[in-house]
Parts: C-alpha cells; sequence; structure tokens
C-alpha cells in the first residue's frame, strides 16, 4: 500500500502543478478500504481514486471491470491513478468514460463542467513490474505449475523443471525472486505461497504481455458457418496429438453460462493439422486462434477436452469484455476457490 500511496501523492503533486487547482486526498479506513484507495476532491468535486502501478493489456479488462463496479457502488466519477498508461489503453478508458491521471501529470479527468486534459508529459524512468525473472517465460511457465497446485512449491528444483520444462538453473533465481516479492515463504521445515490472489494478479498480466503472444501460431475460421453454432459437437478428441478448447468455448463447457463467439485452442499439433481435423482454415481476421501448449499435458487431467479453469480464467480477463470477465469471476469463485 506504501507504493500506491507514493503514486497517488506524486500524480496529484503533478496535477496540482500544472492546473492550479485546488486537491484534496481524503483517506480510507475501515469496510470501505477493502473496496478502494482513496477519495479526491478536485475542484470541489468528489471522484473515488484507484490506484494500479501497472496498466497493460494484460490486466486492462479487469481494472475496467473493477473501476465500473467501484463506481456503480458509490455513485461517483472513479479516478484511476497508475504510474503510466499506454496511449492506446488511455484511449479506450476515455471513449468509456473513465478517467486517468499518472505521476508525469498526463490526465483526462471529465465530469460534469470539470474537464481536464494533459498529454505529452514527460515521466522519469521506472522499472516494469513484470521485468524480473519471476514474470518473464520461464518465471510463468513454472508459476502456471505452482498455481495450479500451490503444493507442488515443496518439489525439488529438479522436479519443478521437469513439471514446467524449465532449466534446472533456472528455478532457483525464480524462487528466490518469489521470496524477495513476499509471494514465497522459506522456512527450514517448508516452503508455502504467500498473497496469492495478488501473484495471480501479477501472473495474469506476464501471461498475456509476454507468453501467450509467442505461443499464437494462427487465427483462422469454421470452413462452414454452420460449424459456430456447433462448435460443441466438433470431433477434437479425435484430432492429431493433444487439442484443448481454451477461452470462451472452454469456459461455455465448465460454465453452461456463456455462448462463445470467439474460439480459442491450444495444441501440440501444427495448425496445418487441424484443418483436416476440425474443418477450419488460415483467415488472419478470422475468429478461431491456435496456440501451442506450453506444458506437459500428461501432468494435467482434462475434463470435456478444455485446458485447465486456470488458464481459462486468463483468457478471459484478457479479453477485455464484459461478458468474459463476468464468467470469469463464476470460474474463479467455483473451480479456482483454492486461489482466494
Amino acid at each position: 500500500m506504501r507504493k500506491e500511496q507514493a503514486i497517488l501523492e506524486e500524480a496529484i503533486t503533478k496535477l496540482q502543478e500544472y492546473t492550479g487547482l485546488p486537491v484534496e486526498i481524503d483517506g480510507i479506513s475501515g469496510e470501505e478500504k477493502q473496496q478502494t484507495d482513496a477519495y479526491l476532491n478536485i475542484a470541489k468535486k468528489a471522484f473515488i481514486a484507484e490506484v494500479k502501478p501497472l496498466v497493460s493489456k494484460g490486466n486492462k479488462a479487469s481494472i475496467f471491470s473493477q473501476l465500473n463496479h467501484l463506481s456503480d457502488e458509490s455513485r461517483l466519477p472513479v479516478i484511476l491513478v497508475t504510474q503510466y498508461i499506454p496511449s492506446e489503453i488511455a484511449n479506450e478508458y476515455i471513449n468509456n468514460g473513465i478517467s486517468y491521471l499518472d505521476i508525469a501529470g498526463n490526465c483526462s479527468i471529465v465530469y460534469k463542467d470539470l474537464v481536464i486534459r494533459i498529454e505529452g508529459k514527460k515521466r522519469e524512468k521506472v522499472a516494469k513490474v513484470n521485468q524480473s525473472r519471476a514474470f518473464q517465460e520461464a518465471g510463468i511457465k513454472l508459476l502456471f505449475q505452482l498455481l495450479l497446485n500451490p503444493q507442488n512449491v515443496e518439489l525439488t528444483y529438479r522436479e519443478l523443471s521437469k513439471l514446467a520444462g524449465v532449466s534446472l538453473g533456472s528455478i532457483g533465481s525464480i524462487m528466490q525472486e518469489l521470496v524477495e516479492l513476499n509471494f514465497l515463504l522459506v522456512t527450514n521445515k517448508r516452503k508455502v505461497l504467500k498473497n496469492i490472489p495478488s501473484l495471480l494478479e501479477r501472473w495474469i498480466i506476464a501471461y498475456h504481455d509476454i507468453l501467450r503472444p509467442r505461443l499464437l501460431m494462427k487465427k483462422m475460421r469454421f470452413m462452414n458457418p454452420e460449424q459456430y453454432n456447433e462448435w460443441d459437437h466438433l470431433p477434437i478428441q479425435n484430432a492429431d496429438g493433444v487439442v484443448l478448447w481454451g477461452g470462451e468455448p472452454a469456459a461455455a463447457l465448465l460454465t453452461n453460462y456463456l455462448s462463445p463467439e470467439k474460439f480459442t485452442i491450444y495444441t501440440n499439433n501444427s495448425w496445418q493439422g487441424l484443418i483436416r481435423d476440425l474443418k477450419i482454415v488460415p483467415d488472419d481476421n478470422g475468429t478461431i486462434e491456435i496456440l501451442r501448449l506450453f506444458w506437459n499435458e500428461t501432468e494435467i487431467p482434462r475434463e470435456k477436452y478444455v485446458v485447465h479453469p486456470l488458464l481459462v480464467y486468463a483468457d478471459l480477463m484478457g479479453s477485455n469484455i464484459g461478458r468474459n470477465i463476468e464468467t470469469a469471476k463464476m470460474i474463479l469463485e467455483n473451480e479456482l476457490s483454492y486461489l482466494q
């Protein structure tokens, strides 16, 4: 929380410097503290401030959902306060009525007759949150196995290396970083994952920003329009290699709640092999994405030919689609309740 407070104070200082407007911060305690970080009074107008050190394509959807929820619950406008927000994400938020402020003083704050727009201010270079090895490719693969089963943290480094498909030399440094980041407690008798909800959020961001783009092999579409309504009857169990549903179709099979519009498939086969097996064809604008498996499938029991709910949850949370975020929360509360 001290980091979030520092970000908030630095951003407010810049806002006051550039606008000359009075800005007051009202701290929050008790039950309200669980909902947001602070109330702001800008030019005698009340806002809720939500501080997020990192905003990226990996968490922009979940942040957007949280901000809308806070606004609905409080009946107050919300300001996202952050170190830095990419311009394309800032524009998305602006178009959806979300105000933001960064530590360089760049902002878009619009509420009733108050309109503040500041652009082009340079920020001091800040270290990216996910630059440690724990949130690069090897760490993402290892954390996937630890989040699948937190008891895996007790395995030997050699066992973890084999399980995650990560070099033995990387395991020790990643585990040490998890200790330093306060995600792992190591005693003489045991090792225990800590702050798992925060670790899960960081992992999802890193997965979408670092690993997932590298897994994408091909965009495709169904040969026949009828297949979009009959996708759950496709014989993926008869396809060569391992072929599993991810994303929206996996969520539909797990929850019976979501009707998929985009289709994610994870496989250890080539995308060419799926043309024959699933009657799909390459299309750069297609609604089917084919991704490589990044884990040893024999270690994960299959149900309904879907990937583990952890990966379904991650796919949905990175989609920036409201109905997917809602479904992801259902999966977190049920299949992934052990991570809460």
